[in-house]
């Protein structure tokens, strides 16, 4: 089973949390991963857009720390980090997910 580097939680940096935030369509996965509250493939969050421009988002918000993702035989599972997030940067996951709903 192929696995997908996510940084530690140590290793989180807040300026990459906020650059990867400063995207509409990443703050669009976000929200989605936020409201729903459970791991939604790639496919559940396509809004539209290229395969290969979605890939870009996930890594992105991946390499940031913001998502989790899980392979499950052909199928991308991501989650949200929140617990992990709130435990780096309290109140900042809590603030953005109000903003988003």
């Amino acid at each position: 089973m192929r696995q997908i580097h996510h940084p530690p939680l140590d290793q989180i940096e807040l300026c990459d949390v906020m650059y990867a935030l400063s995207d509409p369509a990443r703050l669009e996965i976000v929200r989605c991963l936020a409201h729903e509250r459970r791991a939604l493939t790639c496919g559940e969050i396509n809004r539209d857009r290229p395969k290969s421009s979605m890939s870009h988002h996930f890594k992105i918000l991946r390499e940031a720390g913001l998502i989790e993702t899980k392979i499950l035989g052909k199928e991308h599972r991501n989650t949200l980090r929140t617990a992990e997030l709130e435990a780096r940067f309290p109140g900042l996951i809590k603030a953005l997910v109000r903003l988003l709903r």
